[in-house]
């Protein structure tokens, strides 16, 4: 059998699950059957951050392990993490150690180069990383993009369309806040019909790198173009098995 390459994915905390007594921590199936079928072993980190610092030498001990790492979405990074004053009332499910786990395994996968797949929340916390800043609400119906699929139009000859093999897709979306303010060395590759920015890529960098703020594992068992980003993400793993 061919060795499937490590893609970590750190869990996100619950309250409740249907199948568990107790609070959890949790990874959407549907992201997880992606990176299965792509040929990667799905690996659910623990966030560990006490009182919302992460230990940089641990994160990068634990993330050493693995030949990948996803990003998923999840709930709302503190806008204090992105040098805001006050936070919005619509932000949401603010958890101050995921936030420090999630920032730190970002700073670490970029500064060594393991192959980075970002998703929705994992693009917000790489922008942040990067001195960048969100948009803390869209705005109400019409304007937010949960619980939505619309057309994306990716920058033609980008590595995004180049993954894809598209330059327009269908994205399925759940997110009410985008890029403000794109962190350093970052680029636009596709944006909604509205302007948002829902992917981005990192100019300069040497490993490999892709960050959409919707959610292709919602449509990867249907949609090509959605499942190529997780088979890129694996062949890359492969490179650094």
């Amino acid at each position: 059998m061919t060795h499937r390459p490590l893609i970590a994915i750190p869990a996100r905390f619950a309250a409740t699950t249907s199948a568990l007594r107790y609070a959890a921590e949790v990874n959407a199936r549907a992201l997880i059957e992606a990176v299965w079928w792509a040929g990667g072993e799905p690996i659910t980190l623990h966030p560990h951050a006490p009182g919302g610092a992460a230990d940089p030498a641990e994160v990068a001990a634990r993330l050493s392990r693995f030949d990948a790492l996803l990003l998923p979405g999840g709930g709302d990074l503190a806008p204090h993490r992105y040098g805001a004053s006050d936070a919005h009332e619509a932000v949401y499910d603010v958890d101050d150690e995921q936030d420090a786990f999630d920032l730190e395994l970002a700073r670490q996968a970029l500064a060594g180069g393991v192959p980075l797949l970002a998703v929705c929340r994992g693009l917000q916390v790489v922008n942040t990383v990067l001195g960048g800043t969100l948009h803390q609400d869209m705005g109400g119906p019409g304007r937010e993009h949960r619980h939505r699929r619309h057309r994306v139009s990716l920058t033609p000859g980008s590595p995004l369309a180049r993954i894809t093999g598209a330059e327009e897709v269908q994205a399925s979306c759940y997110h009410h806040q985008h890029v403000d303010r794109l962190g350093e060395g970052l680029a636009v590759t596709a944006r909604a019909a509205d302007g948002a920015v829902e992917a981005v890529e990192l100019t300069g960098h040497d490993g490999w790198f892709a960050a959409v703020q919707w959610h292709p594992e919602d449509t990867a068992h249907e949609d090509p173009a959605q499942q190529r980003l997780f088979d890129a993400l694996v062949r890359a793993a492969r490179g650094a098995v």
